[in-house]
C-alpha cells in the first residue's frame, strides 16, 4: 500500500515511504496498527461525537452488485473495514443492509485490544440497527449472541409488538424520533448520550442519504473499486437531494492494487 495524500515533508517517514520521498512500484502491506493510525478518530471535546461512513463504489458509481457490496470489494478493503470497526464505539446500519448482508455481531479482535482499552472502549463495538418497522429476525446471532447488546434505533410510533419482541430478544431499544422511524440527528445524539461517541455507519445507501440530508455526517471513508458494473445499482447514498451540495475536504488517500482508499472530512 502507498499513501498518495497528504504529501508533506514527513512523507518519507510514513508507513512504507522511502527515504527520498519517491514511492516504489512494489510496496508492502501495512500492518493493522499503521492502518489504525491512518484512520484514527480526531480528538473529541467532552460531549462531542463524530459520525463517519464507510462505503465502497465502483468507477461508474455503483455501491452494490447483485444487491451486495462484497463483489466490488477486495482484500485490503476488508482489512480497512475491520480496522474502522475496531476503532468505533458503535456501528450504525440500516435494517435492509442487515437483511441483505447477513449482519453478525462485531467480534473482539486481539490486534486492537490494547488500543481499545487505552481509549476506554469495550472489547468490541455495539451494532445499532436503524429501523421504523422493526422487521428483523430476532433469532439471529446479531440479537441472540452479541458480545455487547445490539441496539435497535427507532421512533416512538414504531409497532409496539415489534418493540416488545426486540426487547425480549435482549436488544436495547433506542427511541430517537416522534414518528415511526428515527430522526437522523436525534439518533446520533441518543447514541452519543450512551457513551457511543465514535460512530461508524456502513449504510446502506438509504440510511447514508438520511445522514447526509440531515447534515450530521462528519467524515466519509470511500473505497473506489477499479471496476465497472453498469446496470441500475444504487449510489452510496440515496433519497432526496440536499438544497446545497455539502463540500468535504480530502484527509487521506491510499492506494493498493488499483483500489483507492479515501477519507474526506467536513470543512
Amino acid at each position: 500500500m502507498r499513501r498518495l495524500f497528504p504529501v508533506t515533508d514527513q512523507t518519507s517517514a510514513a508507513p512504507g515511504g522511502p527515504a527520498d520521498g519517491v514511492w516504489p512500484s512494489g510496496d508492502r502491506e501495512w500492518s493493522l496498527d499503521e492502518l489504525a493510525d491512518a484512520y484514527a478518530y480526531p480528538e473529541l471535546a467532552p460531549g462531542a461525537h463524530w459520525l463517519r461512513a464507510n462505503m465502497v463504489s465502483t468507477l461508474d458509481g455503483a455501491a452494490q452488485h447483485d444487491g451486495r457490496s462484497q463483489p466490488i470489494s477486495g482484500e485490503t478493503d476488508m482489512r480497512i473495514f475491520g480496522t474502522l470497526r475496531a476503532l468505533a464505539d458503535v456501528v450504525v446500519v440500516g435494517a435492509e443492509t442487515v437483511r441483505q448482508e447477513g449482519y453478525r455481531p462485531a467480534r473482539a479482535r486481539e490486534a486492537f485490544a490494547a488500543r481499545r482499552a487505552a481509549a476506554g472502549q469495550g472489547p468490541a463495538p455495539a451494532i445499532a440497527v436503524v429501523t421504523a418497522s422493526l422487521d428483523l429476525d430476532f433469532t439471529l446471532p446479531l440479537f441472540t449472541s452479541p458480545l455487547v447488546p445490539t441496539l435497535v434505533v427507532t421512533g416512538a410510533g414504531a409497532p409496539s409488538d415489534r418493540v416488545a419482541a426486540a426487547a425480549a430478544a435482549g436488544a436495547e431499544v433506542v427511541v430517537a424520533g416522534e414518528g415511526a422511524g428515527a430522526d437522523p440527528e436525534r439518533a446520533v445524539r441518543e447514541l452519543a448520550a450512551r457513551g457511543l461517541r465514535r460512530q461508524l455507519t456502513e449504510g446502506g445507501p438509504r440510511l447514508l442519504g438520511q445522514f447526509v440530508a440531515a447534515d450530521v455526517l462528519d467524515e466519509l471513508c470511500l473505497t473506489i473499486s477499479p471496476t465497472l458494473t453498469a446496470g441500475g445499482a444504487q449510489r452510496i447514498s440515496g433519497g432526496p437531494s440536499v438544497a446545497v451540495p455539502h463540500r468535504l475536504a480530502p484527509a487521506c488517500v491510499l492506494e493498493e492494487a488499483g483500489f483507492l482508499f479515501t477519507s474526506y472530512r467536513r470543512i
